[in-house]
């Protein structure tokens, strides 16, 4: 069953468009995350989503209940949907405690037990609630942020880039302790944000945009391994994209022969590879060789470029592979690679217009 349903949602800001014909359905209790460059108009749907945005045509359903269509609008306060701002947007004049309690119906007693359960389910000490909002750090101002929002028992979670102002190792911590608590109060999530790592680890559902438009959607898994097009697959990460000529479910290309994920014959194509499917190879009667132009040492892993002899599809292509970082061979080093797994073959797409 699907809580949220998009369709066909299209908005303009004068003439420039931000939105153009987006349409996605989103699992009850799943999370979804939205994920594209800046200006692809991502933060533009969560506000629609929220109300705080209304879409020029196209219609939004929640758990069956129409929020808009073509005659209506439900307003932003009556959605019963949770929302974190970037900032976290806490009231500055308002303890830990009055901003979590902001919007509760209860008084008394009731009100500091539902406040204290909070505080304890986004992992915030009791000793906190008469603090200030300058007084806590970044982590602390997102959890009250999100126990504020928990506080009106939303049927719907919308985060937007609630992470990107901590630190790596705090962001990814609290990344995992919020995925946690939202999937064990089984409420449906949609993250909004442009880091990849963040959206592939965080993600039940991931969502591309690009220029306005829903690219592509569904398992992180799915899209990491075949994005629709290469501008998807370099924006989720590293990838080896090379021309090649496709023959009977094989792509002939600078790393020889490789198998590759179509049983279509093309003449002239490109195929993808992430860097982990290349290895490096003990033997020298087995894939292709090349030549160690730079390493990039990061500790357990190094990152190689390794560029290839010319050949009939690239004047000599370098690529990035990756190897232990304690057994990675030197520059100057003649390599012999390998592939694990099919190469993806790219399909050929028009170039998007937001207009």
């Amino acid at each position: 069953m699907n809580a949220l349903e998009l369709n066909a949602l299209c908005k303009s800001f004068g003439t420039q468009r931000a939105l153009a014909d987006v349409s996605l359905s989103v699992p009850t209790g799943s999370r979804t995350v939205i994920v594209g460059p800046s200006g692809s108009g991502k933060t533009t749907l969560l506000r629609m989503i929220a109300g705080f945005e209304f879409p020029d045509s196209g219609s939004l359903t929640l758990d069956g209940q129409p929020l808009v269509d073509g005659t209506h609008a439900v307003p932003a306060h009556q959605r019963q949907i949770g929302y974190v701002p970037q900032d976290g947007a806490l009231f500055p004049h308002m303890t830990v405690a009055d901003n979590i309690g902001f919007g509760l119906a209860t008084q008394g007693q009731a009100r500091h037990t539902r406040i204290a359960e909070l505080m304890d389910s986004v992992a915030l000490d009791a000793n906190m609630a008469r603090r200030w909002p300058h007084e806590l750090s970044g982590g602390q101002q997102q959890r009250v942020a999100l126990a504020r929002a928990l506080a009106q028992q939303p049927r719907l979670m919308l985060l937007d880039e609630p992470f990107s102002a901590l630190d790596t190792g705090l962001r990814s911590a609290m990344r995992k302790m919020v995925a946690r608590l939202l999937s064990d109060a089984g409420i449906t999530t949609i993250l909004v944000t442009h880091d990849q790592s963040e959206a592939l680890s965080f993600a039940d559902q991931l969502a591309v945009m690009r220029q306005g438009r829903l690219v592509q959607s569904g398992h992180p898994m799915d899209l990491y391994q075949y994005p629709v097009d290469e501008q998807t697959a370099l924006f989720l990460g590293e990838a080896v994209v090379m021309p090649a000529r496709i023959e009977a479910g094989w792509a002939h290309c600078g790393l020889g022969r490789v198998p590759v994920d179509s049983k279509l014959d093309h003449e002239t194509s490109r195929i993808m590879l992430r860097p982990e499917q290349l290895q490096l190879s003990a033997s020298h009667d087995s894939g292709c060789r090349g030549v160690v132009t730079e390493r990039e040492f990061g500790g357990n892993t190094c990152t190689l470029t390794v560029t290839l002899p010319a050949n009939e599809f690239a004047p000599g292509q370098s690529i990035l592979v990756r190897s232990s970082g304690l057994q990675a061979p030197p520059n100057g080093s003649v390599v012999h690679l390998t592939t694990v797994g099919l190469a993806h073959v790219l399909k050929k797409t028009a170039a998007l217009s937001p207009s």
